[in-house]
Order: C-alpha cells, then structure tokens, then sequence
C-alpha cells in the first residue's frame, strides 16, 4: 500500500521490491514506475550469471524485461516417510494418476494425504495451481492464466475443479478452511496428515523444529517439464534519477562474491547461478538437483492474474473446497467476473 501511494509522488524509491508476476509486480509495471532492465541485463550479461527459471519472469511483461531477482523459490510436497510406509507406499508417485491412488492408499490406512490452512486464500491456491498444470497442460494453463483461453468452455478447467472438490472431499485433513498455514504446518509436524505443498524454505523449519529426517519431497507430478514456483525481485524506479547507479549496485548485490558470502541472507537458495553450496543436508540437496534440472516454471496463480481476478480466483476456489459452488459451475462463474471487468 505504501509503494502504491509513493508511486504516485516524487518520494518513491528508486529500487523497490516486489512479487514477480502480472498480478504484483506487473501492477507496478502496468502503472509505468518500472524502468525496462534490457540494456542492463546485456552489459553485466546477468542471463549467464543468475539461474535462468529465477530471471524467466522479467521476460513475461509488456514493454521490455522489467525487474531482476532477488530471490527464487520452488514449491514442491513434503512427505512423512512413516507414513508413506503405514500406508504401503514404497517410492513417491511419479504421474498425477499414481499421486491420487496413493492419496487412496492413505486415506485406507486412516491418514489424510495433505493438510492446508484455508483462512489464507493463497494456501488452497496452491493445490488447484499444480492440478491445473497436471490436467491443462503448460499450454493450456498459461492461456488460461493469460486469460486468452475460455474458462467456461474449456474443459480442462472443469476437470481441474472437480479434481479440487475431490480433494477436498475426501483426501484433505479436516477442518481446514477456519486454521491458517503456520496451523497446517503445526499438524503436518504432528504427524496428522501425509504431505503438504509448500516451498524450499520449509526445509529450514523442519531443521528448527529437529525433524529433518522424518521427511522427503518430490515435485508435484503434473507430466510436464516445468517447476511450480515464484520469484521476489528488485525493480528499478522509472522516477530514479540514477537509474545507471541502480544497475551498478544490483550487479553488486547480485555477484559470485556478495553471493557466496552471503549465503543464507537471501533465502535457502541464491539465485546467483554461480553460488557454491557445501556441508547441505539431504532435503537441501534434493531441492539443489530440483533445480538443477528444470529450466521451465509456472508460477502461483496469485502472481498470474492480475490482483481483482485473484481474488475472484480464491473466492471460487475457496467455495469449491466448501461444496458451495458446484465444481462444474465454477468456471463459468470465473469467466463471467473476467470477461465483466472487460
């Protein structure tokens, strides 16, 4: 709200942090406090220094790259191994189709398969997010996303929001719309439910909470090659007077060295692409093969779309997962508030 206001005076920052995405930092971008990064990108050649998933997004707004960033984050399902094996599950599923029977084979041995806290829109978002890549495919959910693609007549998104209301139904631990994520997270330690969707950084609060070995992850397996994630970026102010100065101390910010020495300060992983990494536990060291291995992302959906559809986007998601909106008619009703905001 703040960055909002100051937008519109001459007081603003000249370097101001923000979601990458259309619907956080594309508002900005969209309102012209941006100042395009193209030529900056080029003479400190930042594409061969940063991890390229972490600077796709600079590349997703009109106009030329805005934004470089700050951090990086994955999102994949943590799961308690105890409880993978009480329920005879022997190796983590590696198609959607296996996923949703080994969320059968828990909910026989009497285990809720995930748990999310419901209070905060974004958790839940997070579920229909990955079943929508899984069932639409990267194309059709980008389109989707873009708003270019029906989602009243499409019946992929159909399929994703049945797909949510079984989940809902029947594999989620409940209660789960009245706790919020640090709850969910709080049952998930205590062993109450099989897995939660959630980033890299959840590795550090499993190692505070001394249960490290108690759990693995894996990506959600939606059969395409990209990561569900996000990024956090520096933007370069259009009203900046020093817009020269600004790249020179992101180039800073951003290199092997401040990097390396800084290791931790930023977020688990750097988005310097050069960045060594010694003495990281097993978890640590799953999320560094992750992303060494894709190179595609799609990202939350609340950083997709811009920020009035996003809230129309939890409100049916939400009312889905509550069995007030029949999950054949939340599509159109998506649809309806899109096309009316013209």
């Amino acid at each position: 709200a703040a960055l909002r206001v100051a937008a519109q005076s001459s007081q603003g920052p000249d370097i101001y942090f923000m979601w990458a995405g259309l619907g956080l930092g594309g508002e900005f971008v969209k309102a012209g406090l941006s100042k395009p990064l193209d030529d900056y990108y080029k003479k400190y050649d930042w594409d061969k220094r940063l991890l390229g998933t972490a600077t796709s997004f600079s590349k997703i707004y009109p106009g030329g790259r805005h934004g470089i960033p700050y951090t990086f984050h994955g999102e994949a399902l943590y799961y308690n191994k105890a409880l993978f094996q009480k329920a005879g599950i022997a190796a983590p599923p590696a198609t959607y189709d296996e996923l949703k029977a080994d969320a059968a084979k828990l909910k026989d041995a009497g285990v809720p398969a995930m748990t999310f806290g419901g209070t905060v829109n974004w958790h839940l978002m997070r579920l229909m997010d990955v079943i929508l890549e899984a069932k639409c495919g990267a194309d059709k959910h980008d389109q989707l996303m873009n708003m270019k693609l029906d989602w009243s007549t499409e019946p992929c998104a159909t399929a994703s929001f049945v797909e949510l209301n079984d989940w809902s139904q029947n594999y989620i631990l409940k209660p789960f719309m009245g706790i919020d994520q640090s709850q969910s997270f709080n049952l998930f330690l205590g062993n109450r439910a099989a897995m939660m969707l959630e980033g890299d950084w959840l590795v550090g609060q499993l190692r505070d909470a001394k249960r490290l070995d108690d759990f693995d992850l894996f990506p959600f397996p939606t059969g395409t090659d990209r990561l569900y994630g996000f990024a956090e970026y520096l933007y370069v102010s259009t009203k900046s007077a020093n817009p020269d100065d600004d790249a020179k101390f992101l180039d800073y910010l951003l290199s092997d060295t401040v990097q390396q020495d800084n290791l931790g300060a930023f977020g688990a992983i750097s988005v310097n692409a050069n960045v060594k990494y010694t003495n990281v536990s097993p978890l640590d060291q799953k999320w560094m093969d992750i992303f060494a291995k894709y190179t595609k992302i799609y990202m939350n959906g609340d950083q997709a779309f811009p920020l009035d559809v996003t809230t129309e986007y939890w409100r049916i998601i939400n009312d889905v997962a509550s069995g007030n909106i029949k999950p054949e008619d939340a599509g159109k009703t998506l649809q309806t508030f899109i096309s009316n905001k013209g």
